[in-house]
């Protein structure tokens, strides 16, 4: 009678433990698909947002690889045999030196870089440090990158035509170079208020002097905002179109500018067009992608305290 009733207990108390277990079985697996379709959500949303934001690149890729026939079809075709015909016709035209304009972008990019970087950032320590011109000099530079360019399009090219500067890789250097000085004293200055000032008095007190102290102790630390600052006067550089435009006539002209060649009496050359901004767009992107690390630590910094 006892062996009956224990026998009964055991069987009830395996039963109620079979399912609490098997309940927590389905809770922990209802949780994992409900974390599964939440992430598959997300993923749907960011690629459509991709699709989105990213179409007109998409449109002028496929557009690169069609032939002038099928770009003229409506509704435009997706699915279609590509073609390489005008990427030829980009780089190998007669009389069009598409590979000379991408040369220019790089050179004159470049320089607008080491400009801005040599000006902004021995300017924004005097800044931070030492207070000199921080009423005045400081919002008038700055307040310059948010004017619009065509301000200065008739003065900057009159001043240009009587120094020798027109169609120059250095007179477009030196106009990008302006505009985008004031981000970069802006952008440095702000970094530079966020390192404590006691590492360079520590400095100062072992006898570094002013050049040493920012070459070897405050440059070191800026690193990264100045990484960035050079990535973002390259890339705002490249696809700069009004003073490549109104400054270049053939020996600086640049790719952004040379890729509108292909606008003609006859016609508008779409297929053509689409290539040379499809080859234009991969150095910013390599670019991009290469100083990506120290783009965004360089905005980051300091924003976490």
């Amino acid at each position: 009678m006892i062996t009956s009733t224990s026998t009964r207990t055991s069987t009830r108390t395996g039963t109620s433990k079979g399912r609490r277990r098997a309940v927590r079985v389905g809770a922990h697996g209802t949780h994992r698909l409900r974390r599964r379709m939440g992430l598959a959500l997300v993923w749907l949303l960011i690629l459509a947002a991709l699709l989105v934001f990213d179409f007109p690149l998409l449109s002028t890729l496929a557009t690169s690889f069609k032939t002038d026939a099928q770009i003229e079809l409506t509704p435009p075709q997706w699915i279609f045999p590509p073609t390489f015909d005008h990427y030829h016709n980009v780089f190998f035209a007669i009389g069009f030196q598409y590979s000379a304009f991408l040369v220019n972008s790089l050179v004159v990019a470049l320089l607008a870089s080491v400009l801005v970087t040599a000006i902004a950032f021995p300017a924004s320590y005097a800044l931070v440090r030492l207070r000199v011109g921080t009423k005045r000099l400081f919002p008038f530079v700055v307040s310059m990158r948010f004017m619009p360019p065509i301000v200065f399009a008739l003065p900057t090219y009159l001043f240009f035509q009587r120094v020798g500067l027109l169609d120059t890789q250095v007179g477009l250097a030196l106009i990008n170079a302006l505009f985008n000085v004031g981000f970069g004293l802006l952008f440095l200055t702000t970094f530079l208020q966020d390192l404590p000032p006691e590492i360079e008095e520590s400095a100062m007190i072992d006898g570094a002097g002013t050049a040493t102290l920012l070459l070897r102790v405050v440059l070191p630390l800026t690193a990264p905002a100045i990484a960035a600052t050079s990535a973002l006067v390259f890339i705002w550089t490249w696809n700069e179109f009004l003073f490549a435009l109104m400054l270049t006539v053939r020996n600086a002209t640049t790719a952004t500018v040379g890729s509108s060649f292909f606008i003609t009496a006859y016609g508008i050359r779409w297929g053509d067009i689409s290539a040379a901004i499809s080859v234009s767009i991969i150095p910013t992107l390599l670019f991009t992608f290469a100083a990506q690390r120290w783009i965004v630590r360089g905005l980051t910094v300091g924003a976490v305290k």
